[in-house]
């Protein structure tokens, strides 16, 4: 199945400008989110279809369902140990299973009433939630959120091996749309369409304190690195 892609001038004219949004591809089955990887580990999951080789599955691995927000922390795939930029296709089900399973990596007073509380939680959990800054082409940080999710244990293992759809490399169209930034602009830029993203399961956008789709509609410049 072939990602979808559309200029980057004609998205930001839709997307919320603030707020906590989960901006993604997706369609009724599935939702992309992004890695990136070394040459080796890159390569053997494009070609299996699956994590392994060099991958480590007693470590936290995040995934990011914003292409902007991964460009940002592979510096466009130019950065040691992430040159190969991974779209994954995961089945709908199991990323809202790890939305309702996700606890904030910080402690978030309106979810624990104590730190005490927190630290307990977030050490049986196998997915950690959290927002940040999403990023403009050029890196600067905005003012909307985008989240990553964190896996670890059990549930990184079913995300490696049992729950990816698919594994396409992107690296080549990275490198293209990195020169095409660099020469032209945002305006030459074309990047995967993204939408903001309703979880199946409407409590969990009040868990995640998700924003309403009309949050903040007014253009907001991108604040300086």
């Amino acid at each position: 199945m072939s990602l979808i892609y559309e200029t980057y001038s004609q998205q930001v004219m839709v997307w919320p400008k603030a707020g906590r949004h989960i901006l993604a591809q997706f369609d009724d089955q599935s939702i992309i989110v992004y890695q990136a990887y070394n040459l080796t580990i890159g390569r053997y999951a494009a070609e299996h279809g699956k994590f392994g080789g060099g991958f480590s599955y007693s470590r936290m691995s995040w995934v990011k369902p914003n292409f902007l927000w991964m460009m940002y922390r592979s510096g466009w795939g130019t950065k040691e140990n992430q040159e190969v930029t991974l779209a994954l296709r995961l089945r709908r089900t199991f990323f809202d299973l790890l939305l309702a399973q996700a606890v904030p990596s910080t402690w978030d007073r309106d979810l624990f009433v104590t730190s005490e509380e927190w630290s307990q939680v977030v050490s049986r959990s196998s997915v950690r939630l959290q927002w940040d800054p999403d990023h403009h082409p050029s890196g600067a940080s905005l003012d909307r959120r985008a989240i990553q999710l964190g896996l670890r244990g059990s549930v990184l293992e079913s995300f490696g091996k049992n729950e990816l759809l698919e594994v396409i490399d992107l690296s080549e169209f990275v490198a293209e749309q990195c020169s095409l930034l660099s020469s032209g602009g945002v305006s030459a830029l074309s990047i995967p369409r993204e939408r903001i993203y309703h979880p199946t399961d409407p409590t969990l956008a009040a868990k995640l304190r998700l924003s309403t789709d009309d949050t903040a509609h007014v253009e907001i410049a991108p604040r300086p690195l």
